[in-house]
C-alpha cells in the first residue's frame, strides 16, 4: 500500500475524476477544488491514492504538480495528497 508521506515534495501526475464545480455522485455536494487520484498507486482503502489540486480555479482533467501536504486519514487508512503547481507560493 502506498502511504502519502512518501510523495511529499515530489512531482506527481493527477487524473481528475471530480473536477472543480462538479457534484459528488452520492452526497450531491459541490467540489470546491479539483479532486482525483494518482494512477498506478494503491492506498490503504484498496483504491488509487487520492489528491486535491489547489490553487487552480478552473475544472481540470489532468494535472502535474508538487505534493505539499498529506492529509492522513488514520481511521480509514486513506491518505489524501495536496498538490499545487510546482513553484507556487501559497503564502502570498
Amino acid at each position: 500500500m502506498d502511504k502519502g508521506t512518501k510523495y511529499l515534495n515530489k512531482i506527481v501526475n493527477v487524473e481528475i475524476d471530480r473536477p472543480l464545480g462538479s457534484l459528488h455522485p452520492t452526497h450531491n455536494f459541490e467540489y470546491k477544488v479539483n479532486y482525483g487520484f494518482i494512477p498506478n498507486t494503491v492506498s490503504g482503502d484498496g483504491e488509487e491514492l487520492d489528491a486535491y489540486v489547489i490553487g487552480v480555479n478552473e475544472p481540470l482533467k489532468t494535472f502535474s504538480g508538487r505534493v505539499i501536504a498529506v492529509v492522513e486519514r488514520l481511521e480509514e487508512d486513506d491518505d489524501k495528497l495536496v498538490v499545487v503547481k510546482d513553484g507556487d507560493n501559497l503564502q502570498k
